[in-house]
């Protein structure tokens, strides 16, 4: 009966469904990124093929790697209440069609890397799906409570490709980029983790809270804020972006230094969701005050 439960609440998939598969807000941000890095990577414009369907490339890889999370981690979101409700954990898509439809994007997205941009971003691409969906959510995630910190070159890797979309090669500033995010992925999923702590411990996860405690979480998080603000300082310092950049990069990171500050002294009240919140809107920012900057710098010339 309950198998029979589920097929037809899997037939009654909507189309909202599979657009959760891919985990569009999570998406869009790793688009940001991906834009900024295209426009960074040159002085003049970026073709509107490669800006279109480079970035739709992009955003259909990404997708991908997203419905393989969905169907990889059903058993833990089931457990976890921020994610019971998703269309493969509550039987609305069955894992097969789930997989299926990730295939497809997977391949739409490769066609179009391979056919409006070029073979390097396609391979990188694949690479950082790859990366996503088997290392990080196949086995890093359950294997070690360092599993953001490795596993977070895949989710850094959209500027990268961006820029390598309009260049075709790699360059320094490219990896700056990829550095910037990378160093800001540990502080932004640890404080989420700490506020998940209870379900995290339930599903067997070996989130770093969970294995080594909060308070050796809140000092790991607050060291990785001020490497992070080290670092976003770095594209002033070697001349890539200008004054504009560096009061805001130096204006976001004081605030989210203050929010991890305020989290190691537990000072204020839901602390941990408010700095992991922050940590989005921070990313945002960031790579919008390096756009700005980059056109100011162009137009002062």
């Amino acid at each position: 009966m309950a198998t029979v439960l589920r097929t037809q609440t899997a037939d009654s998939a909507t189309w909202r469904d599979y657009l959760e598969l891919t985990k569009p807000k999570v998406v869009v941000l790793m688009l940001i990124t991906s834009l900024v890095g295209m426009f960074l990577a040159t002085r003049a414009g970026v073709p509107w093929t490669v800006l279109l369907f480079g970035n739709l490339g992009i955003g259909l890889c990404a997708g991908a790697a997203a419905a393989v999370n969905h169907v990889v981690d059903r058993r833990i979101d089931s457990i976890m209440a921020r994610t019971h409700k998703r269309p493969v954990t509550a039987g609305r898509v069955s894992p097969l069609a789930a997989l299926s439809f990730a295939l497809l994007l997977a391949v739409l997205g490769q066609a179009l890397l391979l056919a409006f941009t070029n073979p390097l971003t396609a391979w990188l691409t694949l690479a950082s799906l790859l990366g996503y969906a088997a290392l990080y959510t196949g086995f890093l995630k359950r294997a070690t409570p360092q599993n953001i910190v490795i596993g977070g070159l895949a989710g850094a890797a959209p500027p990268l490709l961006g820029w390598v979309a309009v260049t075709g090669h790699l360059e320094p500033g490219a990896l700056l980029l990829v550095l910037i995010i990378f160093a800001w992925t540990p502080p932004h999923f640890w404080a989420l983790a700490i506020h998940r702590k209870e379900e995290y411990a339930k599903a067997d996860i070996p989130m770093l809270p969970v294995t080594h405690g909060e308070h050796y979480t809140k000092v790991h998080i607050l060291l990785y804020t001020l490497v992070l603000l080290a670092v976003s300082l770095l594209p002033f310092a070697i001349h890539m972006s200008g004054p504009l950049y560096l009061v805001c990069a130096t204006l976001l990171g004081a605030r989210f230094l203050h929010w991890a500050w305020v989290l190691y002294r537990d000072s204020k009240p839901h602390a941990a969701i408010n700095t992991f919140k922050y940590s989005i809107a921070y990313l945002f920012l960031l790579f919008i005050a390096l756009l700005v900057d980059h056109y100011l710098l162009l137009w002062s010339l």
